[in-house]
């Protein structure tokens, strides 16, 4: 059964999974001066402990309406204004997810997990 979001060509149907989604916003989120990572969840530190990589903690969620909402957790460098890093990121993800996949965007939250830590600093990564 074919979803609203889902398109048809003459040669077949093309349909968007969540995780393409999610890997886009991440692309776009990193490429925002000030964030450090995109954060980890349970979930994913439980996968990249078991030898999975590329799961992500950006959370996609489709309404009824076929209305998408994009959670992003992130790490934001020392030094940086949160609330500017994370307008700028929110604009970033939008205009990509709008971009690469003609689908209604609905909400782009972010969620500010921490700061990069002093290790990190110390060790000038």
């Amino acid at each position: 059964m074919a979803r609203k979001d889902d398109s048809r060509t003459d040669l077949g149907l093309i349909r968007i999974h969540n995780n393409a989604i999610a890997q886009t916003a991440s692309i776009a989120s990193l490429e925002i001066e000030g964030v450090k990572r995109v954060g980890k969840d349970i979930k994913s530190n439980i996968m990249e402990f078991l030898g999975k990589k590329g799961i992500t903690a950006i959370r996609v969620e489709t309404n009824k309406n076929e209305e998408v909402k994009v959670e992003i957790p992130l790490i934001i460098k020392y030094g940086f204004n949160i609330p500017e890093v994370s307008s700028k990121v929110q604009e970033n993800v939008l205009q990509a997810l709008e971009k690469m996949t003609n689908l209604s965007i609905k909400e782009v939250n972010i969620n500010v997990q921490g700061i990069e830590s002093l290790r990190d600093l110390q060790a000038g990564r």
